[in-house]
């Protein structure tokens, strides 16, 4: 992995980590959950070679952390 994809690859965790619970309800945290996964998931997955399979692995646990979080209150 080179320098730039890493720093990359750490924004986009950073981005995922601080927006992965928006919403009130469930779902919503749920769909904001899997499209920050899923982006996530192709960035790391193009360093790669596989940017579809991150995509999906990403946003099938982005959509489940962002459905089983709290809301911030």
């Amino acid at each position: 992995m080179t320098s730039q994809s890493l720093k990359i690859t750490a924004a986009v965790a950073g981005l995922a980590v601080l927006t992965s619970a928006c919403g009130d309800r469930p779902v919503d945290r749920a769909l904001t959950g899997g499209a920050i996964g899923a982006g996530a998931g192709a960035v790391v997955g193009s360093t790669v070679g596989s940017p579809i399979a991150g995509a999906v692995v990403g946003g099938a646990a982005g959509a489940t952390i962002g459905a089983v979080t709290a809301p911030e209150r």
